[in-house]
């Protein structure tokens, strides 16, 4: 599986991001999907036995277009710099917390566990789960084996709330958490980690360790 291809498919088009270019070298865009679509399918056959609820998900259920859907008017790039999967029963789109691998070279490449840009009523059904079992989900974000392969912990630089949510006061202990609006871990691989023999070894070490987060999210959002 030739992934030193894949990041240097994605570092010329980072360099050439237009259609012009991508329309001249399609039959390279489309061995850099293949490939990555094997590496996604091998993930997924290494992580079923630990996390069976992924059983059957295929690639064309969980890639990700290159193509930008939600391109701005100042956004002169028509691809995304990296190819990415999402890792969830149901497919990529699916509303539940999952697990989501992406490559770009430069270091960019990632691996994250947990539920981005939820719905307001998933919001709402998270951070109810928080408030009520707030020892729980502080132990599961300090849990050990979770650490090490994601030292960093919840992701607190996206945006949140500047209040308190509807219905928590402003004294609440949980509060720096209740006013996010993304709840996940995540972690990012170097190019040579992204090439070296057990790269699918440490994802599917990754997806083990941060299974209980997941499940703790998916158990919040069945009431959403």
């Amino acid at each position: 599986m030739d992934l030193a291809f894949v990041l240097d498919f994605l570092r010329r088009l980072a360099a050439n991001n237009n259609t012009a270019w991508m329309q001249a070298h399609r039959a390279d865009y489309l061995r850099a999907r293949d490939t990555f679509a094997e590496l996604v399918t091998q993930v997924l056959r290494q992580a079923t036995p630990i996390a069976p609820e992924l059983a059957g998900l295929t690639p064309a259920q969980v890639l990700f277009r290159l193509h930008k859907n939600d391109r701005s008017q100042t956004d002169p790039e028509p691809y995304k710099r990296r190819l990415g999967a999402g890792l969830v029963p149901g497919g990529r789109h699916a509303l539940r917390a999952g697990y989501f691998l992406a490559l770009m070279p430069g270091g960019g490449s990632w691996l994250r566990a947990g539920r981005f840009t939820p719905t307001p009523p998933e919001l709402a059904a998270i951070r109810q789960e928080i408030h009520y079992d707030s020892a729980g989900f502080h132990r599961l974000l300090e849990d050990a084996l979770l650490r090490s392969h994601f030292p960093t912990g919840l992701d607190m630089s996206g945006e949140q709330l500047t209040r308190p949510p509807r219905g928590y006061a402003a004294t609440d202990p949980d509060l720096p958490w209740l006013k996010l609006k993304s709840y996940g871990v995540g972690r990012l691989f170097s190019d040579a980690e992204v090439l070296a023999p057990d790269f699918i070894e440490r994802v599917v070490a990754g997806i083990q360790a941060a299974r209980p987060w997941v499940e703790f999210l998916n158990t919040a959002l069945l009431t959403a």
